[in-house]
């Protein structure tokens, strides 16, 4: 460090100044707020979550607090203490100099609605400002982001505004926090990112067409009879003709509200659909014990263990007792860890037919029938009757 121009001390030259705060577009001000904002409230009975160490959970003689910080945005809930909650906060005001905004309506784009049975989350205003930016705001809607039958190559007529791609298919990636019928076409774009074609250009025109017809679609949340975790998990084998690659998805029910899903395509190439289908379970697996783990931390785990459901009898059977013979041996060693949770008992996989394979929604374009199937099964549709005053 060295002196500011124009106010160098010719007595004290190797003097400099001491940062008594830390100040927004300096690289270390978020680590020094996060640090004093954890000290206080670690020092107030709150625990740092480590599935997720943006979350704090303070659970003392049946007060049971979450508060999930994203920079400067707080979001607090607990279970129906208000007194604690307005005591905690009026001390956090004294502690900090934060606005209190009420009720829980709008975080970080994400708009929220308190319905009747529980929560509905969407991001309308933000789907309409992406619209707004592609000019297709007047534009004719449609049924599915793609087609049926759609083929997806590197190949055609260089596109002449890649910029404007990438910003509408960077905009496209977080409208799928509530869009998860959104998630495969985006996958396909985000694909086509370095050289965009023309043809890619109408692809991505065809999802913000979809996107109009569904302008207030989300996802509804409610209060379930029970709370068990249920995964589906898929893959597509040699799905991609460009480099034979599949693409493989799951999605995760907790109670029947649907909490977590992706839509990926694999890192290598599979020699068989048994092996991308068991790849895809390991990767579903993995999700699944990081949610447990997070539930375990809110006091919310599940008493029985969690289900996977897949389609693929060899791939189940691989988990199951996983013989090694030619098409198993170059698997790597670290995706047989889902027959030891198998074993273990801490997992148990099943069959489900491919006509009840919701997550096929990720994995490719399907007729509007069976689009608009699946599309329900993820409790995703138009806003149910709310009482916030929204709808």
């Amino acid at each position: 460090m060295e002196q500011p121009p124009g106010f160098e001390d010719s007595h004290r030259p190797n003097y400099v100044c001491k940062l008594n705060r830390a100040l927004y577009s300096l690289k270390q001000a978020p680590r020094a707020w996060f640090h004093r904002l954890s000290s206080f409230l670690l020092n107030r009975g709150f625990q740092n979550s480590r599935a997720d160490t943006s979350l704090f959970v303070y659970n003392h003689q049946g007060i049971l607090i979450y508060l999930l910080v994203y920079v400067d945005n707080i979001i607090i809930t607990g279970n129906n203490n208000k007194n604690f909650i307005n005591n905690f906060t009026s001390c956090r005001n004294k502690e900090f100099k934060i606005k209190d905004l009420g009720s829980l309506n709008f975080f970080l784009g994400l708009e929220v609605h308190h319905t009747k049975a529980g929560l509905f989350l969407n991001q309308s205003k933000y789907a309409h400002d992406i619209l707004t930016r592609a000019g297709l705001l007047d534009s004719k809607p449609i049924a599915t982001p793609l087609p049926s039958k759609d083929v997806f190559t590197a190949q055609g007529q260089p596109f002449h505004d890649p910029t404007l791609y990438r910003s509408l298919v960077g905009a496209l990636q977080y409208l799928t926090i509530t869009r998860p019928d959104l998630s495969y076409a985006v996958n396909q774009a985000s694909q086509l990112l370095q050289n965009p074609t023309t043809n890619h250009f109408q692809l991505v025109k065809r999802i913000l067409r979809y996107v109009k017809g569904t302008l207030a679609h989300g996802l509804t949340f409610d209060r379930p009879p029970n709370t068990t975790l249920l995964g589906f998990s898929y893959a597509d084998w040699a799905r991609c003709i460009d480099t034979r690659r599949s693409t493989y998805d799951y999605c995760i029910y907790l109670g029947g509200n649907l909490v977590s899903w992706s839509a990926k395509k694999q890192p290598t190439v599979s020699r068989s659909s048994c092996e991308s289908e068991y790849r895809a379970m390991a990767n579903m697996t993995a999700k699944i014990i990081w949610l447990t783990n997070l539930l375990r931390e809110l006091h919310a785990l599940p008493p029985g263990r969690p289900t996977l459901l897949c389609d693929n009898k060899s791939a189940l059977f691989l988990s199951q007792k996983p013989i090694s013979h030619k098409r198993a041996k170059h698997i790597d060693i670290d995706y047989h860890f889902v027959h030891e949770l198998v074993t273990a008992g801490k997992l148990h996989t099943k069959f489900i037919s491919t006509d009840k394979q919701v997550v096929d929604i990720f994995t490719k374009s399907l007729p509007k029938p069976l689009f608009e199937k699946f599309r329900t099964t993820l409790r995703l549709g138009p806003p149910p009757t709310c009482i916030d005053g929204g709808y």
